[in-house]
């Protein structure tokens, strides 16, 4: 990886070397409110080019930002959404639960007043089983 950017930056400074030498006229430069002084026409290529390429990179960073904002803004909505239907889910879940009859209603019917009360059944004539109350 070492090498392959000595090698970028070894052509892009020979590139450079070659514009300065074969644009060597000097040339004045207006910038609107200001007059630079008369340079060699390589140097004013490489100094725009060096330029444009750190516009280039500031404003593709600052792009690259926004836009990965905007995917996580994106992203988290989604999230937002699934658990907001999650939470629906669980409240119609909460509801049928809260509605619902309890075991012993369906078991021994609504009007059952006491159904822990101790009972005993004959199962046949010598043993008894007894019913006793659970805790």
């Amino acid at each position: 990886m070492r090498f392959i950017l000595f090698v970028l930056l070894f052509l892009s400074f020979a590139y450079a070397l070659g514009l300065v030498i074969a644009n060597n006229t000097d040339i004045g430069v207006n910038l609107l409110f200001l007059q630079a002084p008369t340079m060699n026409l390589g140097l004013l290529l490489i100094l725009c080019l060096i330029l444009g390429i750190v516009i280039g990179i500031l404003l593709a960073l600052l792009i690259f930002r926004v836009l990965q904002n905007k995917w996580e803004i994106s992203r988290l909505q989604k999230l937002n959404a699934n658990l907001q239907e999650q939470i629906t889910q669980a409240n119609v879940v909460i509801d049928r639960q809260a509605n619902a009859p309890t075991v012993e209603e369906v078991v021994y019917g609504s009007t059952a007043t006491n159904t822990h009360d101790t009972a005993a059944i004959d199962v046949d004539e010598n043993a008894t089983l007894t019913k006793q109350k659970r805790d």
